[in-house]
């Protein structure tokens, strides 16, 4: 089983024209035995060359593969898209917007609608499951990212954006961005994305305190006092090092992101993060996983 992603002349090999993306997009969205909701007549289906469709040979109504897509009314090739979701899947630190421009020769406007859609696609396909349980460890942290930072002996900053997480060991993240570190804040996305019954590890921070009437064994570590890993062997370390990697790509890829799209990048790298053991199936998934049904 191969577990690396395609390289780019595999990928050229794949998806040679707009005809094989689009043909892709009918097979693992309908598929030769695709029943014609108007009529019911099953698997005669006709490519109409004039636009990004295929006719019932029964009665002539039209399907189109790109409805409810990312590419759903773009005038851009899909091999572009195609080729731009590629790129997000084989990088650890994103794909700029100029980066896209220079690598699809669009337009900067039309590199950063397509970086943002895609973005918006990892989230809807890596989902929002609950995570933890019994049996489980999961480290709780929030980070704070951009602004303006504020002196040594002050947590928090000026005009950072609040990002908390939920990382289950040897597991998937969860990850959001969130208006402040108040308890009315933490501990709901606690409760809404931590199943019961497992431990929870987190840092001192008193927005935290209470967990443990939840159904949750808690436990913390003082970062205050120096600790890296508390004495009942609390530790956040693992959910820390996926924020040092995700404020180090964006400020390296993007220089900053703004508070108003943040959330968007918080999930790319998410997805990518909850596929580190199998980073072959990220493109696929990404050009396979689309809502199904009739349009």
């Amino acid at each position: 089983m191969n577990t690396k992603p395609l390289t780019t002349r595999q990928f050229f090999k794949q998806f040679p024209d707009d005809e094989t993306c689009l043909q892709h997009l009918f097979n693992v969205r309908f598929g030769d035995a695709h029943e014609c909701p108007k009529c019911g007549t099953v698997g005669r289906w006709y490519r109409i060359k004039a636009e990004r469709a295929y006719s019932c040979g029964g009665c002539g109504d039209h399907l189109h593969p790109t409805v409810g897509t990312p590419f759903e009314q773009t005038r851009t090739p899909l091999q572009l898209w195609f080729y731009a979701m590629h790129l997000f899947t084989t990088t650890r630190h994103g794909v700029s917007a100029k980066e896209l421009q220079r690598q699809l020769g669009v337009t900067y406007k039309t590199a950063w609608r397509i970086g943002h859609e895609i973005r918006k696609h990892m989230a809807a396909v890596d989902g929002e499951e609950p995570i933890g349980g019994e049996g489980t460890a999961v480290e709780v942290d929030e980070t704070l990212v951009g602004g303006v930072k504020r002196g040594k002996h002050m947590r928090g900053a000026a005009g950072k954006t609040v990002v908390v997480g939920a990382l289950e060991r040897n597991g998937d993240l969860i990850a959001k961005v969130v208006p402040n570190q108040r308890r009315a804040t933490l501990q709901p996305f606690v409760t809404e994305n931590v199943k019961p019954g497992g431990e929870l590890h987190t840092d001192e921070l008193n927005s935290y305190m209470g967990l443990h009437t939840m159904g949750y064994v808690h436990k913390t570590v003082n970062h205050g006092a120096g600790e890296y890993v508390g004495f009942q062997g609390a530790t956040v370390n693992s959910i820390e090092a996926f924020w040092r990697h995700l404020k180090c790509s964006i400020q390296g890829t993007h220089t900053a992101v703004s508070a108003k799209h943040l959330d968007r990048y918080v999930k790319e790298f998410e997805f990518r993060f909850n596929r580190r053991t199998r980073p072959a199936s990220m493109f696929a998934e990404l050009i396979s996983e689309f809502p199904q049904g009739d349009e």
